[in-house]
């Protein structure tokens, strides 16, 4: 199931390997990070990025080597995957589970019994 937000550090700014990609002038590949970050969250890949996604990522070879340099994104079979992402991300389940709770707190509040009825 594909997640509808991605969460962001509010202190990405700082983080060493950003500082270091910015630093070089790095900055499609700064951008290149966020876009996959959504990516992978919409299409509920869990971080994994696969080759055939580089243009929807807006990513070339080059962002691509520059953001594994910087340990942002590790290669793996198919594709690479994000740095972190189960560190920082909900799971699938954890979407499902507040979702759900949100949707039952919902029909408490409009006195609703769960089948649409009051």
């Amino acid at each position: 199931m594909a997640l509808p937000w991605v969460r962001m550090d509010t202190h990405w700014a700082q983080n060493p390997k950003f500082l270091m990609l910015a630093d070089d002038g790095k900055w499609r590949s700064i951008a290149a990070y966020w876009a996959a970050l959504g990516w992978s969250g919409g299409n509920g890949q869990a971080g994994f990025v696969p080759y055939f996604a580089m243009p929807q990522v807006h990513a070339v070879k080059r962002n691509v080597s520059e953001l594994v340099e910087a340990r942002l994104w590790t290669p793996c079979d198919g594709g690479w995957q994000i740095h972190d992402w189960a560190e920082y991300q909900p799971t699938t389940e954890e979407h499902e589970k507040r979702s759900q709770r949100a949707r039952d707190a919902a029909l408490v509040r409009w006195g609703r019994n769960g089948r649409g009825e009051p």
